[in-house]
């Protein structure tokens, strides 16, 4: 009897959480004995009866949740095109998506287990398609999503890391993983062709570095390079497509001259470098993430 009332209790429970309205909510989970936050966004045209896609949007180091809802203007896109997107805050400020050495490595936060809380909290409270859940992100958070598609892929569909490349020593994803990577040959924190032979602080790959374990996974054909129109003469656009099996494609987009940007956005602080305001990481992104849903 007991057990009855409270199947019922949890019912009513999960009606009024999926009553939540459109826009932006604080919520929180608890992981390893500390409460984070988090923050979701609910597109305006929301529908509780139906299964709606997720966008997990990573942040960049010093950066958090909130910033990114404004970098990256990713709350916009959700209502335009009605997917959820979700805004974690990584511990200090940062991912441990891997690439350091030494003593840094001790620091372990289990950002893989938190993501998974996360992903199960929102699941509480809305109407989720649990086979398009896709993970971004800017920098480390892109570094992060890579470490997903490596940890978490019995949950993520695709990735799109933008400015961030892969900083794990291997990539162990139970099934293909489509990939979208963005990033400028300019690009001084997280350079194109990697960091320096000599550093002894970061450990991370290349962008090349970075797609070969997915070109092999994704069984990749002969690649497909074509430029972009883009109105700033001081940068040029390539975009290189790898044919993937089952359409699991790996798609880089090179952003020659271009800095350590999110594409399309005026909120880039000059000194990152220069962005192409033409070239607008948030559709194409979701224009790749629309593509896949989770094998």
């Amino acid at each position: 009897m007991n057990s009855a009332i409270l199947a019922v209790s949890g019912l009513f429970l999960f009606q009024a959480d999926s009553a939540i309205k459109p826009g932006l909510h604080t919520r929180s989970v608890e992981h390893e004995d500390v409460k984070r936050e988090y923050l979701v966004h609910v597109p305006k045209n929301y529908d509780a009866k139906k299964a709606t896609p997720v966008v997990l949007v990573l942040h960049g180091a010093t950066m958090s949740g909130w910033i990114m809802t404004l970098f990256t203007g990713l709350p916009a896109t959700g209502d335009r095109h009605n997917f959820i997107s979700v805004y974690p805050n990584g511990q200090f400020a940062t991912w441990n998506a891997g690439g350091f050495p030494g003593g840094l490595v001790k620091r372990k936060v289990d950002d893989v287990g938190y993501l998974r809380k996360v992903l199960d909290d929102v699941d509480s409270i809305l109407n989720v398609d649990k086979k398009r859940v896709y993970a971004t992100g800017m920098s480390n958070g892109g570094m992060m999503c890579y470490r997903l598609a490596s940890e978490m892929s019995d949950r993520i569909a695709a990735i799109a890391p933008v400015a961030g490349t892969l900083a794990l020593k291997k990539v162990d994803c139970k099934h293909p993983m489509p990939l979208l990577h963005i990033h400028g040959t300019k690009d001084f924190l997280v350079p194109f062709n990697g960091p320096a032979n000599d550093s002894k602080f970061f450990l991370f790959e290349s962008v090349e570095g970075s797609l070969e374990p997915f070109l092999k996974l994704n069984d990749c054909g002969k690649a497909e390079t074509t430029e972009l129109m883009c109105k700033n003469e001081k940068l040029k656009i390539l975009r290189t497509r790898h044919p993937g099996k089952d359409g699991c494609d790996v798609v880089l987009y090179k952003i020659e001259g271009g800095g350590h940007v999110w594409p399309g956005r005026g909120t880039n602080p000059a000194f990152l470098g220069a962005v192409p305001l033409d070239l607008d990481a948030n559709e194409i992104i979701w224009e790749f993430f629309k593509k896949h849903s989770l094998r």
